[in-house]
This record gives structure tokens, C-alpha cells and sequence, in this order.
């Protein structure tokens, strides 16, 4: 893997020093590697049953979160490694050097679940900084601030889905995130996630944003199906905004894109995006932010 992410960076214009300094080997060791052909890496990783195709965009997300900090690329390689490890990709080879652990599943069933929980944070983490890079993001941002959220796998709980800690907060006109994303970190989000897949499965992430008339007009002209919630009371005990949605989710049963909540006493106006992604549903809430600057 190094192989192909020290081609990547070399691609990309780095000189050999500062591809040995991301990679954390010698300048030797990267001279040797663009001096060779890929097919060996390739070979080393079909090993593991890891495709070339799966190589290549492994390769790329390393390549991309190295440049951005070592930090990044740690995290990176670890969702790659362990998502190797709970797909099961890796025992044939495991079990071809010991033999004995020939019923042996524990990296199945111990990384399993973690891999998916790695790939959601992934994912979340990229959105929010698609989020941060937005010079107009804040024109839709809410006082009460902005979370997002995205089920990991078949999630069923809140710990299954992946938010960000202390939501994501204007910063010198900017967005900014509070703290990585982790699983459990929005109840709220979490619920009104969970509720929109009990009816729309393939809705895996939310956001939500400030709601006004003229971003009423914007949902409209981005061609989202919206269902509103009329407006409503706060309350000491329980989430009066989760109970609103799920109230109306069982008479409504046509599908949406986007849930309106007009707000109430002590209830800002929000409107929940959801989509298939974090990612995509963070593009959607950047793409409403820059019509509503232009508007």
C-alpha cells in the first residue's frame, strides 16, 4: 500500500523527501518504489483479496488524508485495515500460515461492526468538511447550530449512527466542527434519522439547517419532497420535535427528501435534509446555502 500511495503523491507533484516524510520511510525505500512497477503491490494485496480496483481508491483516500495530516492517515488506514479485518478479505491467507486457526472468526466478529462504524466516520468527517470549505454555509446555519448525522449499517439504536460532538458552530463566518464525529454523539439526530428509515430505508443521512420562506422557495426549486410539521410546543421532558415527526410518519406514507419543522414556542424553524450519504447530503445543504447567498 505504501507502493501505490508513494506513485499517487509522486503524481500529484510531491518530491521524493516529502513523500518519504508522509509515508514515514526512507527516501531510499520511495526511490525503490517509484523505480518498480505496481503489478507487485497488486500482487501483495490480492493476498488478501483486496482487487485492484479496491487497491486504487484505498490508495487515493490514504494519499488524500496524508496530504491533509498524519492524523487523517492514521484514521484512514485504520477504517481500511479494519474493514479488511470484519469483512472476513483477509482469513484465507491468515489461516494459509496457521493452519490451526482454521475455524478461527474473531476478526469477523470483533471488526465486523467496527468497520462499518469506521466508514460512517469517514464519510461524516469528509462531509463536515465540505461544510467547513463553504464560504456560505452559515447563511442557513440556525441558532441552535447544525449537527449531522449517518446511520452506520443496518442501524437500529443511536449508538449506531455517527454525529458530531458538540454540533458544528459558526466560527469567523465560518463552520466549524466542535470534535471528530463518533457514534452516539446526537440523540436528537440520531431519532429523526431513524424515524425518516423507518419509512425511507435508503435515507442514511441527515443535516439539518434554518428554515425560512426563501428556503422554502429553494427546497422547492431543488426538487426535494418535503413534509411538514405544524408548528409546536417545547417541553421539559422528552424531544417534542422527534414526537411531532413521528406522529405524522403514520398517516404519511409518500416519500420525501426533506421534513419542514415550522418551530413553535421555544422551537427554532429547522429543516431536516436527508440523503443517501453524508457526503451528498452535505453537498445538498451547501448547494441550498450558495442560492440563498445569491438570492
Amino acid at each position: 500500500m505504501r507502493h501505490l500511495v508513494a506513485a499517487r503523491l509522486r503524481a500529484r507533484g510531491l518530491s521524493q523527501s516529502r513523500i518519504s516524510a508522509l509515508l514515514g520511510v526512507t527516501q531510499a525505500s520511495v526511490s525503490l518504489y517509484l523505480a518498480s512497477g505496481l503489478g507487485r503491490a497488486y500482487g501483495s494485496l490480492a493476498m488478501y483479496s483486496v482487487t485492484r480496483r479496491q487497491a486504487d481508491e484505498d490508495s487515493e483516500e490514504l494519499a488524500d488524508a496524508l496530504q491533509r495530516n498524519p492524523i487523517e492517515g492514521v484514521r484512514a488506514l485504520s477504517r481500511i485495515w479494519t474493514s479488511l479485518l470484519g469483512s472476513g478479505a483477509a482469513c484465507p491467507a491468515h489461516r494459509q500460515m496457521y493452519p490451526s486457526l482454521s475455524e478461527c472468526d474473531f476478526c469477523i466478529k470483533e471488526y465486523g461492526a467496527r468497520g462499518k462504524i469506521s466508514e460512517t466516520v469517514s464519510d461524516v468527517s469528509a462531509a463536515a468538511r465540505l461544510l467547513e470549505a463553504s464560504t456560505d454555509f452559515v447563511a442557513v446555519m440556525p441558532e441552535v447550530s447544525v449537527n449531522l448525522a449517518c446511520a452506520s449499517g443496518d442501524a437500529r439504536s443511536p449508538s449506531d449512527v455517527v454525529a458530531i460532538p458538540g454540533r458544528i458552530v459558526k466560527v469567523k463566518e465560518r463552520a466549524k466542527a466542535m470534535l471528530p464525529p463518533e457514534a452516539g454523539a446526537s440523540a436528537h439526530m440520531a431519532r429523526m434519522l431513524l424515524l425518516a428509515r423507518s419509512k425511507m430505508p435508503e435515507h442514511r443521512a441527515c443535516i439539518n439547517i434554518r428554515y425560512d420562506a426563501k428556503v422554502g422557495a429553494l427546497l422547492s426549486r431543488a426538487g426535494l419532497r418535503v413534509l411538514t410539521i405544524g408548528k409546536h410546543f417545547s417541553r421539559e421532558a422528552g424531544d417534542a420535535t422527534v414526537d411531532a415527526l413521528e406522529k405524522m410518519l403514520q398517516s404519511v406514507h409518500r416519500p420525501f427528501d426533506a421534513v419542514i419543522e415550522e418551530g413553535g414556542s421555544g422551537i427554532e424553524p429547522n429543516v431536516y435534509l436527508f440523503a443517501k450519504t453524508a457526503q451528498e447530503v452535505a453537498r445538498t445543504a451547501v448547494r441550498i446555502a450558495k442560492d440563498y447567498s445569491a438570492a
